[in-house]
């Protein structure tokens, strides 16, 4: 949706296929914006580009809300880092240590300075640290929203899966990567509609291999990555929590993201289980209550909503966007825990890449074809 909205900005003529725009793992997810919570030691080129998205983001949420005449719940509430024990404490350390090198904005706090912050932590947590940086966007608020700013900018939103991708034989000098193997002339729909098209873009998150019409290896090593996410309803005034919370428990990291009408979304876990959604206690359990530890005052609350989402993994971690293999066939998929941050850069990417311009530094190192460039 992100990438349409930007094309159609840039006067292009856009169809989205999709039967559910605003489902999967957009509705699953807790909205945050974390570039610097989400740093992984190691992951240099991928922690630039989150900060680039992040930067992107209050120009993209207000490009939304004034299309849509819809809110998106865009807050720049930072992040408070809590630790359970002193293991936990050293977990936070290193990653400190590793923010201090990339320049990123972070400061340890003491228990005490945790508590003053946010005045309902358990009284036996060990520290933690703080990252303003960090924000959050509400996902039930900006899915929708994208919808209508979708529809007002002029895009056809055709609500049916596609089945597989059209094909034909176009010449040499190609928009595809070596090797050339046919061009992409549109999609076929799960009824036998065609839609013709001068250029089709998969963004189809942990469903990309599912994706037919195409020969083994045009499109990337995409896998689901299940997490269970929670949703507790509290009051809206005097919340628990005013900003994200992110709290390592014996070793285990879960979130809590607080909503304005007194939600708390709490997740998630990783799970490598394939397509499986299936709701298992044990998971519900573990995350609340490994909550409860940080935030005793979760047990006062509503649960609300269990859900099971599936993340579009990738082997790096980091997200596939560009050309294939096919001519006119692009890619933006892979993008695991931060599609939804990286939604705005995703679609200038794309956009870019369509009017023939070389995309930014940032995202250049995440092209579809960099295991073939690394080869």
């Amino acid at each position: 949706m992100s990438i349409a909205l930007v094309a159609a900005s840039r006067n292009m003529r856009v169809t989205v296929c999709d039967p559910q725009p605003s489902s999967g793992a957009t509705w699953a997810a807790a909205g945050m914006l974390a570039p610097v919570t989400e740093a992984q030691i190691g992951d240099d080129a991928l922690v630039q580009l989150h900060l680039a998205a992040a930067s992107r983001w209050p120009g993209f949420a207000d490009d939304v809300e004034r299309l849509s005449s819809e809110p998106v719940g865009y807050v720049p509430c930072g992040t408070l880092v809590v630790a359970l024990d002193q293991s936990d404490m050293d977990v936070i350390d290193r990653i400190l240590s590793f923010h201090r090198t990339l320049g990123l904005q972070s400061s340890r706090l003491t228990a005490s300075q945790c508590r003053r912050i946010l005045p309902t932590l358990a009284p036996g947590i060990r520290g933690g640290a703080s990252a303003p940086a960090d924000h959050q966007v509400d996902n039930r608020l900006l899915a929708p929203a994208l919808e209508k700013a979708m529809a007002a900018s002029g895009v056809e939103i055709v609500r049916a899966p596609v089945s597989e991708i059209l094909l034909g034989h176009s010449p040499a000098g190609t928009h595809g990567s070596a090797p050339y193997s046919g061009t992409a002339t549109g999609v076929r729909l799960a009824d036998g509609t065609e839609i013709s098209a001068g250029a089709v873009v998969v963004a189809t998150g942990c469903w990309t291999q599912k994706l037919g019409g195409l020969g083994a290896g045009v499109l990337p090593p995409i896998r689901p990555v299940k997490g269970h996410v929670l949703r507790l309803r509290g009051p809206a005034t005097d919340p628990l929590i005013d900003r994200n919370v992110r709290c390592m428990v014996h070793g285990n990291s879960i979130y809590l993201v607080p909503r304005a009408d007194g939600t708390i979304v709490i997740g998630a876990t990783v799970e490598e289980m394939g397509y499986d959604t299936r709701i298992q206690a044990g998971a519900v359990y573990e995350l609340l209550r490994d909550a409860r530890s940080i935030l005793p005052g979760i047990a006062e609350l509503e649960l609300s909503e269990c859900f099971a989402g599936l993340r579009p993994g990738s082997p790096d971690n980091g997200p596939f966007v560009g050309w294939t293999t096919v001519d006119r066939l692009m890619v933006a998929t892979g993008h695991y825990r931060n599609g939804i941050l990286l939604a705005p850069v995703t679609a200038d990417a794309i956009c870019d890449l369509l009017e023939e311009k070389p995309v930014s530094p940032f995202m250049e190192p995440f092209g579809a074809d960099r295991k073939r460039r690394s080869a």
